[in-house]
């Protein structure tokens, strides 16, 4: 407790002190009028008037090129819930930051004053041709599928939600090493998920992709996902529907981690005790993504047998953590004018982040946040 006021303090000083973690900063200096002519006026209208007849070169001209728009309507702030707007703005600017430190992208955070997923989606179209990618941030499931997929179709530059995608390649690429080192395949595995919002579905997706024989198991707050219920949103009915996850009875997540291979976590703290980890198959594999509080914590998951625990946490082994995809995939996305991200683009980042552990351990199973081979690693990949 004491080490969570001692960071709290400090998080609120810094913060206060900065007013906010970002700058706008000229690309050029303006020192005389002879600069001025060129920035500004007369000789930016010139240049205005070449990019209003000529478009499709306004990325050569503008910063439309090297930049992307984080946005986000504060309906579901990691492990703080519907904080609204500026509750959500401080997060956006950490997200910034971590773009131009981790990859060099510049970033520009926009909070909307609207939960609605119709004028979500009206504003960000209409501010797009400011920008060469938008990374959509902390909206809600299942609200947060209809905005990204409404973006997707509508607009000409690469659109992506970071929760769902960018936590599904991380989680991937840790899973990849993590079989390497229990000598498991996971075509041949059973894995149990607790929780179905943005990034427990994007993660079945991309699993189910990478590995079609893969068994999945879905657990929400009410139990298994299966077929048998008659209180399943849209997105868990497709789940079903697409054969993504195994639906065939119902349980608990008790009984769904009997004898499952690897657990994944991205729900609520303390879900999961040692004893429910003795139960699993033998070499488990744990990612405990909740946070700050993980669904069982490293040394309760150890005392129950796990070979491998991966956490969301930076004071734990094997963070998996959304910063090691998502700076290097609008990196790539803006340097090879993607104009969609696609599952194969995300299959390759997750193996492109595999790749950089190539003889992983149990306590190192994937790179380093901090790690610079890590975003150019990621953008080679997305063409």
């Amino acid at each position: 407790m004491a080490k969570k006021q001692d960071i709290t303090k400090k998080a609120l000083a810094l913060h206060k002190k900065l007013r906010g973690k970002l700058r706008i900063e000229s690309a050029t200096p303006v020192k005389n009028r002879a600069d001025l002519s060129l920035v500004y006026t007369p000789g930016v209208g010139f240049v205005a008037d070449y990019v209003g007849k000529h478009p499709k070169e306004a990325r050569e001209y503008t910063m439309k090129g090297r930049t992307v728009a984080v946005v986000s309507d504060g309906s579901a702030v990691l492990g703080l819930g519907n904080i609204g707007a500026l509750g959500a703005l401080p997060v956006m600017e950490g997200k910034c930051a971590l773009f131009k430190t981790f990859a060099g992208v510049d970033a520009v955070p926009i909070v909307l004053d609207t939960q609605d997923a119709g004028e979500i989606v009206e504003t960000v179209i209409r501010i797009a041709p400011a920008f060469g990618g938008i990374n959509l941030e902390d909206i809600a499931a299942p609200k947060c599928f209809d905005v990204e997929r409404r973006l997707v179709e509508a607009l000409d530059i690469p659109v992506m939600h970071d929760d769902q995608h960018g936590t599904a390649i991380v989680v991937l690429a840790g899973l990849i090493n993590a079989m390497k080192v229990i000598r498991k395949d996971l075509n041949n595995s059973w894995v149990a998920v607790s929780g179905v919002g943005a990034a427990g579905v994007a993660t079945v997706r991309l699993l189910k992709k990478f590995a079609p024989k893969v068994n999945i198991i879905v657990v929400d707050s009410v139990g298994v996902v299966w077929k048998g219920r008659n209180d399943l949103n849209t997105t868990k009915k497709q789940l079903i529907e697409e054969g993504i996850i195994f639906a065939e009875e119902g349980g608990d997540l008790k009984k769904a981690l009997t004898d499952a291979d690897v657990f994944i976590g991205v729900s609520k703290p303390n879900l999961v005790s040692a004893e429910m980890v003795k139960k699993m198959a033998s070499n488990p594999i744990i990612f405990a993504m909740a946070n700050p509080t993980p669904e069982i914590m490293p040394d309760e998951a150890k005392k129950g047998g796990a070979t491998i625990i991966a956490t969301g946490r930076s004071d734990f082994p094997n963070q998996i953590n959304n910063s090691l995809a998502f700076p290097g995939v609008f990196r790539g996305a803006l340097d090879n004018r993607v104009r969609k991200i696609t599952d194969d683009m995300k299959l390759q980042a997750a193996r492109a982040i595999a790749a950089l552990v190539p003889k992983p351990t149990a306590n190192k199973i994937v790179p380093d946040m901090f790690d610079k081979r890590v975003a150019k690693a990621v953008a080679k990949v997305i063409r």
